[in-house]
This record gives structure tokens, C-alpha cells and sequence, in this order.
């Protein structure tokens, strides 16, 4: 669990933070990683559904690590949302890199 801490997930959780803060991606951007770094990217579509007003968008933004709007309104449409995510999974001895597209 705390492998993005230690010192060999530290680059890859500096990849993703501008600033101590998540880095916003665009639907075509990745995280840039040094070659020697390079890890298998893992892609991932989450589609968020349920009743208007129940949080659905401030959930997105937590997990992006933007701010929730401070007031609510409806989303229109669809909205995705990229976020990437550095994990090394137990049974492996070599890092992935999750790509979610949230669809919200």
C-alpha cells in the first residue's frame, strides 16, 4: 500500500503531481516518464450512473484531484474525465500504469 512512497514509486507518483497536486490530463495526454521508467500502460472506461444531485461529478473531481463545484448543477450530457494512476500490484514485480477514463 505504501509502495508510491518508498523510493522506487516515488518517480512514478511524481509523473502525475505538478506542484504536490494531481496534474490534469487532457484525453490525449499521458504522463511523461524517463525510458528507463517505462511501464505498461493498463485502460480502464468507468461510466458513473444514478439520480441528478447525488454527487456524481463531485466524486470525478475528488478523485482527479480538482475541486468539487461549490454549487450544484446538472451535468449535460457526458462528461470523461482522464486520470492515471501508478500501482504495482502484489503478484508482479514490475509497476502498471492504470488509465481511467471516467465518464460522468
Amino acid at each position: 500500500p505504501g509502495w508510491l512512497l518508498s523510493p522506487a514509486g516515488r518517480p512514478y507518483l511524481d509523473s502525475i503531481l505538478h506542484k504536490n497536486q494531481r496534474r490534469v490530463f487532457g484525453l490525449l495526454e499521458r504522463p511523461a516518464l524517463p525510458p528507463a521508467l517505462a511501464v505498461p500502460t493498463v485502460t480502464y472506461k468507468l461510466f458513473l450512473a444514478g439520480r441528478s444531485g447525488v454527487g456524481k461529478t463531485a466524486l470525478v473531481a475528488w478523485l482527479g484531484g480538482t475541486p468539487a463545484p461549490p454549487t450544484h448543477h446538472e451535468t449535460l450530457g457526458i462528461e470523461a474525465t482522464p486520470l492515471f494512476w501508478p500501482a504495482k500490484p502484489r503478484a508482479s514485480s514490475r509497476p502498471v500504469l492504470f488509465q481511467l477514463h471516467i465518464w460522468d
